[in-house]
């Protein structure tokens, strides 16, 4: 995890110009989700940020496996691991200042055999972290939701912040979307009836540096096969189109919104000139990564697996976020080159 690319990323996050960090001065910050992507690579650049300004923060981590969040994150003085899951949270004892929320089951396979489990991990640990909130008076709370909360437009119109949702209720698959709609609600509710000042963002699909080479995600699949120079063979048609986002970015934008977002506010935050459909970026990695060594081979029989989200797009406006302040830095094929070297 200390590569130079990944050390670039650090630096990057804590030089970044959108982020007010003196508000972290002498404070504690609660992350869940600290071992996937976007948690660890958060915990990381926090942990980096103030040993080289001297913040005297103090990084309170939940984690279900602790020995894997040592092997991630080694040992560290501004850094306290406690063992648990926001279903049933343990005793946290410490002052707590900002909570960001990312504990949240990703895969697409896991939706649709675990459906339950997926709604229940979202919100009673989301009602459970609120009201930690409530009870810490905690000055920020960010809730990572996700793009998918739009559920399925078939348009590239651009889509602010306000624009409604064609999720079907009735789809086992939309227990993902509709349970991060729900934990959106709740932080509106929290802020409007509890005063925490709590945002929700929805992101983008995000990698890059510090993406783990067994990674399912489609993003990693094709990774893989522009390394071994294997053919990328589609699971759909590939047709959706949405936007991407690199692994700092989600950080800097997540840091940027926790302290100056506006409470009970839903921000996009995506790279829009990553704006692509899925068999595009298959053809891109095949030629600009694998040098035309490698083919895309798209099924022909029409059919669409359950475990997928519908067919969309998601071209995201991002004038909320950028209105405070945040860029994306990073382009789709620098994101897959940085993946690459940390993958290898």
């Amino acid at each position: 995890m200390q590569s130079k690319i990944y050390l670039e990323d650090m630096n990057f996050v804590a030089a970044c110009s959108s982020i007010d960090w003196e508000k972290l001065r002498n404070k504690n910050i609660l992350v869940t989700g600290g071992t996937g992507l976007i948690g660890s690579t958060l915990i990381n650049a926090l942990l980096y940020a103030n040993d080289k300004k001297h913040l005297h923060l103090q990084v309170v981590a939940l984690v279900r496996n602790i020995e894997k969040a040592r092997t991630i994150f080694g040992e560290h003085n501004s850094l306290k691991l406690v063992v648990g899951t926001v279903e049933k949270l343990p005793d946290l004892d410490m002052p707590i200042d900002y909570i960001v929320h990312g504990a949240s089951p990703t895969a697409s396979a896991f939706f649709v055999e675990h459906p339950v489990e997926t709604i229940k991990t979202a919100v009673t640990g989301t009602i459970n972290l609120l009201e930690i909130a409530v009870k810490k008076c905690v000055q920020g709370f960010v809730y990572l939701s996700s793009m998918e909360v739009y559920g399925a437009p078939h348009t590239d119109d651009v889509i602010p912040e306000t624009q409604g949702t064609t999720v079907d209720t009735m789809s086992v698959r939309s227990c993902y979307p509709e349970a991060k709609r729900m934990c959106e609600s709740l932080c509106a509710s929290y802020a409007s009836e509890y005063k925490v000042p709590a945002m929700a963002i929805r992101l983008a699909q995000t990698f890059g540096a510090g993406v783990a080479a067994d990674d399912v995600r489609v993003f990693a699949e094709f990774a893989r096969c522009a390394m071994h120079k294997q053919d990328i063979v589609l699971q759909t048609a590939g047709t959706s189109k949405r936007c991407y986002l690199y692994t700092a970015d989600a950080v800097t934008a997540i840091l940027t919104i926790l302290l100056s977002g506006k409470a009970g506010e839903a921000y996009n935050v995506a790279n829009r000139d990553t704006y692509c459909s899925i068999v595009e970026m298959a053809h891109m990695v095949a030629e600009k990564l694998a040098d035309g060594a490698i083919k895309v081979h798209v099924p022909t029989d029409g059919k669409h697996e359950p475990k997928f989200p519908p067919p969309h797009n998601l071209n995201l406006s991002t004038d909320k976020v950028q209105n405070i302040g945040w860029r994306p830095s990073r382009g789709l094929v620098e994101m897959y080159e940085r993946m690459i070297v940390g993958m290898e």
